[in-house]
């Protein structure tokens, strides 16, 4: 290469080097959603600490809020928001995000009813002649129990709470949706996934 094609070559490339070099990356965050305000597209989630959806860890604090993208092609379905942290149905507890004291709250239950392996698709769970799944929690203030299915776990607890929980909204006793944002400045999603509601293996 002559000395003329190879400033040619660098005047063609330094444009890009540059933009290359310029351009900052962005970083990954995800977590479950507990508030999501719709008006204000505005989505608050606890940060998962393991960054895994198998097996996730739900004790980041404080709570970290994100605005979601302007661009409707950057956003997902929009999300659900719960109070659910964990059930450990081994050990009788339930720990949720109480928003009053801005901390979780670790409560004991006394197990009702506990069935494994239910599916998503098990008729306990999901209607088939209305194709589709069956709403929970299932809150009865009169036995003072709440029924809860966990995806994950293929779990359906129905399980007995104090008397005073049940001042709670339902939503308390939700799991809210799983996300995951993409973003370049704190607080401001560039995109948005509702792993919840995505399935990355339909075409």
């Amino acid at each position: 290469m002559n000395m003329k094609s190879m400033w040619r070559t660098l005047l063609v490339a330094l444009p890009l080097m540059l933009l290359v070099g310029c351009s900052e990356p962005g970083k990954v965050d995800q977590g479950r959603v507990i508030k999501y305000d719709k008006d204000t597209k505005t989505m608050v989630m606890i940060r998962d600490k393991a960054n895994d959806t198998q097996n996730p860890d739900y004790t980041y604090l404080p709570p970290v809020t994100y605005v979601m993208p302007t661009d409707p092609a950057e956003m997902g379905p929009e999300p659900k928001a719960g109070g659910r942290m964990k059930i450990d149905n081994k050990k009788n507890v339930i720990t949720i995000f109480d928003p009053a004291t801005q901390n979780f709250k670790t409560i004991d239950f006394v197990m009702v009813d506990y069935k494994e392996n239910i599916d998503k698709n098990h008729p306990l769970v999901y209607d088939k002649e209305a194709d589709k799944a069956k709403k929970f929690p299932v809150v009865d203030k009169d036995k003072k129990t709440v029924t809860i299915y966990s995806g994950r776990q293929k779990t359906l607890s129905v399980i007995q709470l104090p008397e005073e929980y049940f001042a709670m909204p339902d939503s308390t006793w939700d799991a809210g949706d799983e996300a995951r944002v993409y973003y370049k400045e704190e607080g401001k999603a560039l995109r948005f996934m509702n792993i919840s509601k995505t399935n990355i293996f339909k075409k």
